[in-house]
């Protein structure tokens, strides 16, 4: 990396938890705790081949038992660290609703534009995502962090400079893993090297 001798982060693994009941629903599910499917801890366990051979400085994984399970069937949950940060938007009264039934009551809400009463509004959103990497880029090497949904869109787009509303342009298969780095290794120019590959088990 074009850098001194200060510790840097080379690059970023997203990794999105495996399929849960309401992900396969289409419900929105912010903190309720439910666990993987059988399918989802299959996405799990493929993850992990794809990410055995890396060496991580760090491992982030959300408090969320859908994050952490996916984290400890991918074969990290050994070095990972619980980071309360990482977890998933607060959808407030959206919680446990799909969009359409969201629409029924706000017919153009759109989470990346409105967020969510009685939860997170985007402003907070982003704020918290841009706490998160302030925080990993003083990391040194390559990190993972084990996560959902939304947040992972939210991140990424900030990793890149744009505002949060731009997390809509990029969907994210539950069991997926995404990758932010640098173009031509420069830290100047950060970019989205994969995104949204799914594990199907």
């Amino acid at each position: 990396m074009e850098v001194g001798s200060e510790a840097v982060v080379e690059q970023i693994y997203l990794i999105r938890h495996g399929e849960t009941a309401w992900s396969l629903s289409g419900q929105h599910t912010g903190r309720t705790d439910i666990p993987l499917t059988a399918r989802g801890e299959a996405q799990a366990r493929r993850i992990g081949e794809r990410l055995r051979e890396l060496r991580f400085s760090a491992v982030l994984v959300s408090p969320l038992q859908r994050a952490r399970r996916t984290c400890e069937l991918a074969g990290l949950s050994a070095q990972s660290h619980v980071d309360d940060t990482l977890c998933e938007w607060d959808y407030g009264e959206y919680e446990g609703l799909t969009s359409a039934q969201i629409r029924q009551r706000h017919a153009r809400w759109e989470v990346f534009r409105d967020g969510c009463p009685g939860g997170e509004s985007t402003q907070q959103m982003s704020a918290r995502v841009d706490g998160v990497l302030s925080r990993v880029r003083e990391l040194d090497g390559c990190v993972a962090i084990f996560s959902h949904g939304h947040f992972l869109r939210s991140l990424s787009v900030r990793w890149i400079g744009l505002p949060i509303l731009y997390g809509r342009n990029f969907g994210l298969g539950a069991g997926s893993l995404s990758l932010l780095g640098y173009e031509h290794r420069s830290l100047d120019e950060p970019a989205i090297e994969l995104w949204n590959q799914v594990a199907d088990g």
